[in-house]
C-alpha cells in the first residue's frame, strides 16, 4: 500500500494544506519521505459534521453487521502484513517482535469486542413490566438500554503506535458502542498511522458504513488537537500522553457549553513494594526480574516499574547490587523519538544532580537516541521532604526508596498519587503486614499484582488499566478489556413506549437475542 500523506475524511483522501508533519526514523532523526498535510480548522468541521450525520445511523447498526466490521478491520490490518511491520519499526525504533506482537494485540482486541457485541450483555437491557393494577398506583412499563454517546475523539499514542493509536482500545471500544470516531494521529508514527487508517477506510466501504464512521487527521502546528476536543458534535474523548496534555484537554472538555468526558491516561510510576521477607529470601531474584521489566521496550511504558520502595535490612544490600549488576549489563536502546530521549535524558540528569538521590547504576551507553538506564536511591524521609521526587521519567529509569520500617512505609505509600499500578512482592510471613496495605493500594491504583510488575496488559473482561489521578483522569473506568466500552455508552430509560416504536433489544421479539433482566428489583 502507498503511503500519500493524506487525510481521510468521510470516504475519501485527500492532502491536508495546513503545514506539513514529518515521520522520523526513529534511530537516526533522519525524516521519511513522504510528508503529511495537516489538517485545518475546515477539514476538522468536515470530519465532525460527517461523524455527527453518521451517528444516528451507525449506532443502530445490528449488532452482528458492527462486529463483522470489527472482524474487517482485524482482517485488513492482518492483510498489510510485513510492510506495516517494517514502517512502524523504522518509524518507533522498537523491536520488530514487539511490533509483531502489539499487531496480534490490536487484531485481537478489535475481536473481543466483536465478541462483546454479539453476547449483547454491554446493553444492559432491563424490562419492568406494567403493573396496571399495582395499588395505591400502577406501574408504568418501562424499559432501558445503553446507547452510545456520540462521536469520539482519539488521540493516537506514541508509546503504542498500533494497540494504542488509530485502531486501538480507545478506537475499537468506542466502535464497538455504535459511536463514529475521529482520530488525530500521533506525530510520531504517522506512515504506520496512514496504514491502519486506510484499512479501517477500507472496512468502513467493504461493510457498508456510513460515511463519517472514521476520520484520520495529522495536526501539524496543535490547532487541531484542542479544537477537536472542543467541537461541539464530540462527546467523550480517548487519549494517552502527557499529564500536561491531558489536564489541557480536561480544562477545555470542561470549559465547553456541553461538558463532555475526557478519559484521559496520563501519569504514573507504578510503585513495586518488597516486603521484608521476600526481600530477604529472594532479594536477587527480584532484582533480576526488575531489570527486564525496567528496560523492556526502553522503559517507554506507561506501567514501567519506576519506583521501589524496600525495608532497609536482610536482603535490601542484596537487592541493590544484583540490580545494579543486571542493569550494568543492559543494552541501550533506541526511543520513540529524538524529542522522548531529550526528555528522558533531562529528567535522569536531575535525578543525577539531586542532592537526596544516588546514582546505583547506569546501562550500557548507546548512540544517537539510545536512552541509558538508571537505577537510583534516596531515603523515605528526603522522598517525602522532595515532592519532585515523584515526578515520572518517562523511559527505563527506576528510583529505589530506602524505607527504616513499616511504618515509614505506610508514609511514603500515603504519599503517592494514584498510579495505574501497584505491584507487591510477598512472602507468606508477609501476608499479616501486606494485608494491611492493601486498603492503601486500593486507594491508589487500578490493579495491583503480587510478585510480579504491571508490565504485559492482558486484553481480558477482568482487567483493569486505569487508576486515580493523575494515572487517568477518571478511576471509574479502564482504557483495556472489555469494561473499556461502558466508557462510549449512556443509559436511556423508555416509558410506556409501544412495541413499534422499540429498539430490537428492547422490542418484545428481541430479534438480536441480546440477554435482559426482567422485573429486577
Amino acid at each position: 500500500m502507498t503511503i500519500t500523506g493524506e487525510l481521510i475524511i468521510g470516504l475519501e483522501t485527500r492532502r491536508g494544506s495546513n503545514g506539513e508533519v514529518w515521520g522520523v526514523e526513529a534511530a537516526s532523526g533522519r525524516r521519511i519521505e513522504p510528508s503529511f498535510g495537516g489538517a485545518d480548522l475546515k477539514d476538522l468541521d468536515i470530519a465532525c459534521e460527517l461523524a455527527d450525520a453518521a451517528f444516528n445511523i451507525y449506532s443502530e447498526t445490528a449488532l452482528e453487521d458492527r462486529a463483522a466490521f470489527l472482524e474487517k478491520i482485524a482482517e485488513n490490518i492482518a492483510a498489510l502484513g510485513d510492510e506495516l511491520i517494517q514502517y512502524c519499526v523504522t518509524e518507533t525504533g522498537l523491536l520488530r517482535g514487539r511490533i509483531e506482537g502489539e499487531r496480534g494485540r490490536t487484531i485481537g482486541q478489535l475481536k473481543l469486542f466483536a465478541s462483546v457485541l454479539r453476547e449483547g450483555h454491554f446493553l444492559d437491557a432491563r424490562i419492568d413490566a406494567a403493573l396496571p393494577d399495582r395499588k395505591p398506583l400502577p406501574r408504568p412499563d418501562l424499559r432501558l438500554r445503553n446507547k452510545a454517546l456520540g462521536p469520539v475523539a482519539v488521540f493516537g499514542a506514541s508509546n503504542f503506535p498500533l494497540a494504542f493509536s488509530v485502531a486501538g482500545g480507545d478506537t475499537a471500544s468506542a466502535l464497538a458502542a455504535g459511536c463514529p470516531v475521529v482520530v488525530k494521529a500521533h506525530s510520531a508514527h504517522p506512515g504506520t498511522s496512514e496504514l491502519i487508517g486506510r484499512a479501517i477506510l477500507d472496512a468502513v466501504t467493504e461493510c457498508g458504513m456510513p460515511a463519517g464512521t472514521f476520520a484520520l487527521l495529522f495536526d501539524s502546528d496543535r490547532s487541531i488537537s484542542p479544537a477537536l476536543v472542543a467541537d461541539r458534535r464530540i462527546k467523550a474523548v480517548g487519549f494517552t500522553g502527557s499529564r500536561d496534555v491531558g489536564i489541557t484537554f480536561m480544562q477545555i472538555a470542561a470549559n465547553r457549553s456541553e461538558p463532555i468526558p475526557v478519559y484521559a491516561e496520563m501519569s504514573s510510576i507504578n510503585p513495586v513494594v518488597l516486603f521484608p521477607g521476600a526481600l530477604a529470601t529472594r532479594g536477587d531474584a527480584i532484582a533480576r526480574q526488575l531489570v527486564p521489566a525496567l528496560t523492556l521496550g526502553a522503559g517507554q511504558f506507561c506501567t514501567n516499574p519506576g519506583l521501589i520502595l524496600a525495608l532497609d535490612g536482610p536482603g535490601y544490600d542484596v537487592f541493590l547490587d544484583s540490580a545494579a549488576e543486571a542493569l550494568e549489563a543492559a543494552n541501550a536502546a533506541t526511543m520513540l523519538t529524538p524529542g522522548i530521549y531529550k526528555s528522558y535524558c533531562n529528567g535522569v540528569q536531575k535525578l543525577e544532580a539531586h542532592q537526596a538521590v544516588r546514582t546505583v547504576a547506569r546501562g550500557g551507553i548507546g548512540e544517537n537516541y539510545q536512552g541509558q538506564a538508571g537505577i537510583f536511591e534516596t531515603s523515605a524521609s528526603e522522598f517525602l521532604a522532595h515532592q519532585e521526587l515523584q515526578i515520572e521519567v518517562f523511559g527505563a529509569s527506576t528510583l529505589v526508596v530506602r524505607c527504616d520500617d513499616l511504618d515509614e512505609l505506610r508514609r511514603v505509600v500515603n504519599s503517592l498519587e494514584g498510579q495505574l499500578t501497584i505491584s507487591l512482592h510477598v512472602d507468606r510471613e508477609d501476608y499479616d503486614s501486606a494485608r494491611q496495605f492493601i486498603p492503601l493500594f486500593e486507594r491508589r491504583a487500578g490493579r495491583l499484582i503480587v510478585n510480579g510488575f504491571g508490565t504485559g496488559v492482558e486484553v481480558s473482561a477482568a482487567m483493569v488499566h486505569g487508576g486515580p489521578f493523575p494515572a487517568t483522569s477518571d478511576s471509574r473506568t479502564t482504557s483495556v478489556g472489555t469494561l473499556a466500552i461502558s466508557r462510549f455508552l449512556r443509559p436511556i430509560s423508555y416509558q410506556s413506549f409501544p412495541d413499534e416504536l422499540l429498539s430490537p433489544p428492547l422490542s418484545d421479539e428481541n430479534p438480536w437475542h441480546v440477554p435482559r433482566r426482567f422485573n429486577k428489583v
